[in-house]
């Protein structure tokens, strides 16, 4: 089983098991209610974002990118250069 699929096979897939979710991007996520990945496979990366942005001013364009990379199952970095820029527009509207 690939374990960067957001369609995991486990009773209870864990957002840590997506690429750029970390602990602290665990919490966040799971503070706005979005606590599977299917769950952030549903709202998208810059729905996920605004409601972090909500309860953490502080939120980056990197962790934009790096909610996207979590979508698709890669690290952010390496998201096309098209996305990054209409992820850079949607967070600079955003901002």
């Amino acid at each position: 089983m690939n374990k960067n699929k957001l369609n995991c096979e486990t009773d209870n897939p864990d957002l840590t098991s997506l690429p750029n979710i970390g602990k602290e991007m665990k919490k966040q996520l799971l503070a706005v209610g979005i606590q599977t990945p299917d769950d952030l496979a549903a709202i998208g990366s810059r729905e996920a974002w605004l409601k972090i942005r909500a309860v953490d001013p502080s939120a980056c364009y990197n962790r934009l990118c790096g909610l996207e990379g979590a979508i698709r199952g890669i690290r952010w970095h390496h998201l096309d250069e098209t996305v990054k820029i209409e992820l850079k527009a949607f967070y600079e509207a955003n901002h």
